[in-house]
């Protein structure tokens, strides 16, 4: 009676039916994982990929919500047993049946574990290929996962991923609509020239516009500043993003941003908004990590000097010290020269700093020219500098016996930048990174514009729309403070990871056409629509960008690989294995668009597209 209630109390509160829930507009009763005791006794139809089977009498089926697993019986196996053995892994197949109550055979492991279904009816809908290159049972290689994408999307950990991916664009969008006012528009695709900033792809324009090309927008920067110009206050997008900057773990040619822009703001008005975003968005299903606002605010150089990086993890507690004093002499520095020598103590890591590890550590600094010389000691089981005061170095710095001391020293910037890349590596021997927390921060008071080291030139820190603070406006015009003005600038990060940016923007059509002219030397042809929209009544205004990919990737815990959190990603060399793009152009196209390529690049082609024919029309 007790199962009777409870199956007649899920039956009105929790079935899917035809016209709602992720049952309805389908041919199936029910899901893979959605099956239980309170379902005993009913017919059902369902659905998945045959995942695994056992006696030719046993299949487990899979979809996006779980497994279940079916019963043939005696009668089933002996009008089935041919087709099942010959059936290959990962077939489409149909079960009609009845729910039934495991028993004594249970399988905790499996949500659905305490039912199975005994098989009236299968079909197979679609055999797959017996000799699939991909196999569920096992762990595939990264090309592998990318060539063939549609099978790794049926991973667990794949679905979860875009899952969760969804859900937080979801929650995102409802707190900006319905409860900041935020209005969703879509900006274009077909763009032209941005001054400064990331490399931009190219897209050729047919007739009547042959020879002239378009370029992918790296943001909707000009287009959201034109919309606060426009009156519309308050906007936002799901942003499509493009940058020809090659794909690394964080990041992508392609990637998207939930972009932001509103009127009549400043700094603080953004930083709180992007904290509200954050909390009010948060998963549910991660509820213990969630965040409280205010996040710790880091000065930029506050964080170039404790940490050597503009976005610390700071789920690390360790800060780089000055030790200048006391490895000068023993290193044999004359007081005169610029020498700099700093420290981190890594508490609690000596036991698990091995000889290899540090080689390892000295390979990795050595590849960048940024880095610097360092040693790794140990208190009492290493030999120090010679001519050092041991004891008072670990007096002053505090050393207990099983703490590790890095010791840097050099030029300034690559003692710091090698301090910085050590702070993370040394941590990692320890799991300081693999904690699941969640250390939000700002990072604020960047410079405006920094030097570039080959040419000398001035370009902007961020990009040429960020306004500098108002008690630094005067400078812009004063050639030998430039490098001192501060920007409202402003950079949010998570474990080690730059999550997104934003800025105020200049508003004043004179200023901002001054600073692009005048002090980064660019012209503003490319950008006289947005300087034309300045100088009509633009109100004060100022954004964010978030990277929703690095984010995600974050959140689902995916190593901070984005790949893992993109439905389609691209590889390191851009490339999309699973498709083969980018391919070569047909004549046919190429005439369209009026190109022609260099055969000799053509000739050193290495993916082996067919020049002749149309197969490779992009």
């Amino acid at each position: 009676m007790l199962r009777r209630g409870l199956r007649i109390f899920a039956q009105q509160h929790f079935s899917y039916s035809k016209s709602s829930g992720v049952n309805g507009f389908t041919t199936r009763t029910h899901n893979c994982g959605e099956l239980r005791l309170v379902n005993e006794g009913e017919d059902v139809t369902i659905y998945g990929w045959l995942a695994f089977k056992r006696l030719n009498r046993f299949l487990i089926l899979r979809d996006s919500y779980g497994t279940v697993q079916a019963n043939l019986g005696e009668v089933g196996m002996k009008k089935h047993s041919e087709m099942v053995r010959s059936l290959p892994y990962e077939s489409v197949v149909r079960i009609n049946g009845v729910v039934r109550d495991r028993g004594e055979d249970r399988n905790r492991s499996m949500a659905t574990g305490d039912i199975e279904i005994d098989v009236k009816e299968i079909e197979v809908v679609n055999e797959a290929d017996a000799n699939l290159p991909y196999s569920m049972r096992t762990e595939p290689n990264e090309k592998t996962r990318m060539k063939y994408r549609y099978l790794d999307l049926r991973t667990q950990a794949m679905q979860d991923n875009l899952r969760l991916r969804s859900s937080l664009v979801h929650s995102m969008r409802r707190y900006l609509v319905e409860k900041s006012r935020f209005v969703e528009v879509e900006t274009p695709t077909l763009f032209r020239r941005t001054p400064g900033g990331a490399a931009e792809f190219v897209v050729p324009a047919p007739k009547p516009n042959i020879g002239h090309c378009y370029s992918l927008p790296q943001s909707p920067q000009q287009f959201k500043q034109l919309l606060m110009v426009g009156g519309i206050d308050r906007y936002f997008q799901i942003a499509r993003c493009f940058r020809d900057e090659g794909a690394k773990s964080d990041r992508q040619p392609e990637f998207t941003q939930v972009d932001l822009e509103l009127s009549f703001t400043d700094q603080e008005g953004v930083m709180k908004l992007v904290e509200h975003l954050i909390v009010n968005s948060w998963p549910q299903s991660m509820k213990d990590l969630k965040p409280e606002a205010p996040f710790q605010r880091i000065t930029f150089a506050d964080a170039m000097r404790f940490y050597g990086i503009d976005k610390p993890d700071l789920r690390i507690p360790w800060k780089i010290q000055d030790c200048t004093e006391h490895v000068q002499d023993a290193l044999k520095k004359p007081e005169n020269e610029k020498f700099t020598a700093r420290t981190i103590v890594a508490q609690g890591t000596a036991k698990n700093i091995t000889n290899a590890i540090k080689n390892e550590w000295k390979r990795l600094i050595q590849i960048n020219s940024m880095g610097a010389n360092f040693a790794v000691f140990t208190p009492y089981k290493a030999t120090w500098f010679k001519g050092m005061d041991r004891e008072k170095f670990l007096s002053d710095f505090c050393v207990e016996e099983n703490d590790a001391v890095v010791i840097a020293w050099g030029e300034e910037k690559c003692v710091q930048w090698t301090l910085g890349q050590l702070r993370n590596l040394v941590a990692d021997t320890v799991g300081l990174r693999a904690q699941q927390t969640m250390n939000f921060a700002w990072v604020v008071d960047f410079p405006l514009f920094v030097k570039n080291e080959e040419t000398g030139d001035l370009e902007s820190a961020h990009h040429p729309f960020t306004a500098p603070i108002s008690e630094h406006e005067e400078r812009l015009h004063m050639n030998h403070k430039l490098l001192d003005i501060t920007a409202q600038h402003y950079d949010l990060i998570l474990n080690g990871v730059e999550l997104g940016g934003g800025s105020i923007r200049i508003h004043d059509a004179k200023k901002q056409t001054h600073v692009i002219e005048n002090i980064l030397g660019e012209s503003v042809d490319n950008l006289t629509h947005l300087i034309e929209g300045l100088a009509s009544g633009a109100p004060p205004h100022g954004g964010f960008a978030l990277g929703l990919d690095r984010y995600v990737a974050i959140l689902s815990n995916a190593n901070q690989s984005i790949r893992d959190v993109i439905a389609f990603p691209k590889s390191k060399e851009g490339r999309d294995l699973m498709c083969n793009a980018p391919v070569i152009p047909c004549p046919v196209v190429a005439g369209r668009y009026g190109l022609r390529f260099d055969e000799d690049v053509q000739k050193d082609d290495s993916f082996g597209q067919n020049k002749d024919s149309c197969q490779g029309v992009f």
